[in-house]
This record gives structure tokens, sequence and C-alpha cells, in this order.
């Protein structure tokens, strides 16, 4: 399979000296970018599953009328967090 390129990119010279400075022993500047665009098409994929997972969770959810309310969630984690403040106003 041949190779393929991707576009060059324009960037101020002061930023080039600076990615030039963070090159691992003996990476290419190529290499450098190379795994800099193959992280990021490997994050946006993961960002995206994740999405995806949770649409479909939030769907299952819907679907079996089980959910618990927002509302409801919200207020026991402030009454959570309102017990931990009068146990430690107690102990100071």
């Amino acid at each position: 399979m041949k190779s393929a390129t991707i576009p060059p990119i324009r960037v101020e010279p002061e930023f080039r000296i600076e990615v030039e400075g963070v090159l691992a022993q003996g990476e290419s500047l190529s290499e450098f970018v190379e795994n800099a665009i193959r992280q990021t098409v490997l994050k946006r994929q993961h960002q995206a599953e994740f999405l995806r997972r949770g649409i479909e969770s939030i769907e299952d959810t819907k679907r079996a009328g089980d959910g618990i309310a927002a509302d409801a969630v919200v207020a026991k984690l402030e009454a959570k967090l309102a017990a931990a403040r009068r146990a430690q106003s107690q102990r100071t």
C-alpha cells in the first residue's frame, strides 16, 4: 500500500523552535507530528465512544423508566455535604 502525506502546516518560527526543543533524542519533527496526530485521533475516537455509550445508557434508562430524578440526586448530595460540614465544624 502506498503511503499518503498529511498537509504541511504553517507555524510561527518561534513555535517551531519550541516544538523542536521538546523532541526526544533521535526523534524527527515528522515523527513528532505523526505521533501527535495519532494521539489526537485516538482521543477523539475515545470521546465519541464515551458519548455514544452515555447516550445509549440514557436511552436505556428512559425506556426502562427506572432512573432517578436529578433533583433527588442533588438533594441527597446536598444533605451529605451539609452533614459533612456539620461534622467538620464540631471537630474544630
